[in-house]
């Protein structure tokens, strides 16, 4: 009876090995450090895991979970027998709630700004970190299982990369590719005709009036509640392109343009400001003039912002004007672009405004003035021609009848 259960055991375990590749591939072996490969990417956090060295010491993608949260099957892995060689795949939303979801860890750091972002004198960058660990299959109080875990962490700056994406217009949203450490969420800029932006702003098709006032709103959304938006430099050039050599700057750190009033800034989830509309004076011969906003944004922890604004009034930056053909590293690294604006100005006419209910009671006033002189006139040609009818009716007279 025993040889008998002995041979029926074998044989089963002969067949799981031959049904599993595993157990004829050259990964079956003790697990190593280069077994996981992480991709950090923009919206998911996704690792790959080599599958036969978790087999060799025993357990199975069933057993394995992120962070030892073996009761939730949202931290459980799947396995992929399609690839070679074979995988176990885990993936979470870079969210609040899914990082949190399996217990991993986020940490924020500030580091002096380098490279890109060398105008800033602090950078954030947040740090995603967690391990992928083994649940024994054991009933018992001991075990002679190895425990097989794996750590991994993704470091992302707060800062919005628009390399590789698209362009943003009025009221779309910004998606950040995957590349390679790039933060997630979605960053959208809408302009408004009114202070409580409600309305959004209806472009004329011959463009609006100088000095309308325009309202401007730059929103990130599925975004933690822990980060605000911070605009660094609001411009404006005649062209989509970030980098011009036309543009005019509306703020950039505490310093404004006069026509430019910030409302909220660093403290909340959307940033917004407002300005008169223009025109830039090189489109003078033009009847439309045609231009675009732009806004280098940040994201920082709300804590953390107020320190963040009062560097950015504090630090020396040079204002840039029209003519000024440096590029800014700003622009180039983080930038939301908006639809385009269009103004006009009627040739012939000044560009101020004016009451045309003043209007219509001057040329009344006029109109009577004038009809006032040509009475007047008219009268002295009808005394003029009298006079001179008379003078010579009187000399006629004198020469019929001489005096006796």
């Amino acid at each position: 009876m025993w040889l008998v259960l002995l041979t029926y055991q074998l044989a089963t375990l002969l067949l799981i090995r031959a049904e599993n590749p595993c157990y004829r591939h050259s990964t079956f072996r003790s697990p190593a450090n280069s077994d996981i490969e992480v991709f950090c990417g923009a919206q998911t956090l996704k690792l790959h895991i080599l599958l036969c060295p978790i087999y060799f010491r025993g357990y199975n993608e069933s057993l394995m979970s992120l962070n030892s949260q073996h009761s939730k099957q949202a931290c459980k892995g799947t396995a992929d027998w399609a690839v070679d060689p074979p995988i176990v795949k885990f993936n979470f939303s870079i969210t609040e709630t899914g990082i949190s979801e399996c217990d991993n860890s986020l940490a924020v750091t500030q580091e002096v700004g380098t490279g890109v972002f060398s105008e800033f004198s602090h950078v954030e960058y947040i740090n995603i970190s967690g391990m992928v660990c083994s649940k024994d299959p054991s009933k018992n109080p001991i075990t002679y299982h190895q425990e097989v875990m794996y750590k991994f962490s993704c470091r992302y700056p707060l800062q919005y990369f628009i390399n590789n994406t698209q362009m943003s217009v009025s009221g779309a949203n910004l998606v950040i590719k995957d590349n390679n450490g790039s933060f997630i969420s979605t960053l959208s800029m809408g302009l408004y005709s009114d202070n409580s932006y409600s309305s959004s702003l209806l472009m004329p098709q011959e463009g609006l009036e100088l000095k309308t006032r325009i309202f401007v709103e730059v929103r990130a959304s599925n975004l933690s509640n822990r980060f605000n938006v911070l605009l660094d430099r609001c411009y404006v050039t005649a062209s989509p392109f970030i980098i011009d050599t036309s543009f005019h700057d509306l703020f950039v750190g505490c310093d404004r343009d006069i026509q430019t009033i910030v409302m909220t800034n660093g403290d909340q989830q959307e940033a917004r400001f407002s300005f008169e509309a223009f025109r830039f004076i090189q489109s003078s011969d033009d009847i439309i003039s045609t231009y675009y906003v732009h806004c280098a944004t940040r994201l920082c922890v709300n804590s953390i912002c107020p320190a963040l604004v009062q560097q950015n009034c504090t630090s020396s930056r040079r204002r840039r004007s029209v003519g000024d053909n440096q590029d800014t590293t700003v622009s180039d690294s983080a930038t939301i672009t908006s639809s385009p604006i269009y103004t006009k100005l009627e040739k012939g006419h000044m560009s101020g405004s004016e009451d045309p209910q003043e209007s219509h009671h001057t040329v009344v006033v006029v109109s009577i003035i004038a009809g006032i002189i040509g009475l007047i006139c008219l009268t002295l040609i009808v005394v003029i021609v009298l006079k001179t009818y008379n003078a010579k009716s009187a000399v006629g007279k004198t020469i019929l009848y001489p005096p006796e």
